[in-house]
């Protein structure tokens, strides 16, 4: 018997395969596909490409497939329920796994980093959410309301505070700024009057990948970039501090913005264990993760994205 957990974002799908004794077999990926209710049919061929490419790595192998028992698949977009709903309708028509739970990325990042319960997780990345899970078993999430409630200190949040620099600037309500230049030619614009159709065509994942020119501008001592950054690292703090436990305040970091070498890692760190917190050095594998779910037979929380 097989199990096979998914973790899928805007970037990639991935798939990991593990037996019935929990250990993988098999890994596979495909291009990658956010959850929705107007097109679970998008998604869906991504995790399905992905599980077939892991159940090819486990056959190539010599290990024992067939259809996974249990399918965990984590997923951008899924914290929203008609799109999960529609999503697990789908994958149960087309036979994905003999029985599928769909949950969030954020969940099955969550089972990676803490395997035996009890933890807190704060990620940073195109957006912003903290999760943790007591003694008690219960769990809680701060922050992930989205670009528009929230995602405080994200990548989203930083380049767009970038950009918005940009406007003060021309403005002359901001001190001149290394930033100008530089986020300009990112957008590939001449002038700050261009920033306005561009971030109004532009995705969050763009929006976002402005992000390190920004702390490279603050690490390089630009003083207005460097107010954006701390601002964003406060921001941070403050979301995943609600979660903190009274007994072992033990955070592990996540995303791209924060994990191990990412741009704000550094500041992010110090800012936290200035606080008290104590940040674990461990490796986070989102579809192991999903995998380890599926075997154990968790249901999902769908917590917002």
């Amino acid at each position: 018997m097989t199990y096979v957990g998914v973790d899928g974002g805007g970037t990639r799908t991935r798939a990991v395969l593990v037996d019935d004794e929990g250990r993988e077999i098999g890994r596979g990926e495909a291009p990658g596909a956010v959850a929705s209710a107007a097109h679970p049919e998008r998604v869906v061929a991504a995790v399905e490409l992905a599980i077939g490419r892991a159940v090819e790595a486990a056959g190539a192998r010599g290990d024992s497939t067939g259809v996974p028992a249990r399918l965990w698949a984590g997923l951008a977009g899924a914290g929203q329920a008609a799109a999960r709903d529609a999503v697990h309708a789908r994958m149960v028509d087309v036979g994905v796994a003999r029985e599928v739970v769909i949950g969030t990325d954020v969940e099955a990042a969550f089972a990676s980093a803490f395997p035996d319960g009890e933890g807190v997780l704060l990620i940073a990345g195109t957006g912003s959410i903290a999760w943790s899970r007591g003694p008690d078993g219960a769990t809680r999430r701060s922050g992930g309301w989205g670009a528009h409630l929230g995602d405080e200190g994200s990548g989203f949040a930083i380049g767009r505070a970038g950009l918005a620099l940009v406007t003060r600037v021309r403005d002359r309500r901001a001190s001149p700024t290394t930033l100008e230049a530089t986020l300009l030619d990112a957008c590939g614009v001449g002038s700050a009057d261009d920033l306005v159709a561009w971030v109004a065509a532009a995705s969050k994942r763009d929006v976002a990948a402005l992000a390190p020119l920004v702390v490279e501008a603050a690490d390089a001592d630009d003083t207005e970039a460097t107010l954006l950054v701390n601002r964003a690292v406060a921001d941070l703090l403050d979301v995943v501090t609600p979660l903190r436990p009274d007994i072992d305040p033990t955070v592990v970091l996540w995303g791209g913005l924060i994990a191990d070498r990412g741009p704000l890692s550094g500041r992010v760190v110090q800012a936290l264990e200035a606080a008290g917190w104590s940040v674990a050095d461990r490796g986070v594998d989102p579809p192991l993760g999903a995998a380890r779910l599926a075997r154990a037979g968790a249901s999902a929380h769908g917590v917002p994205d």
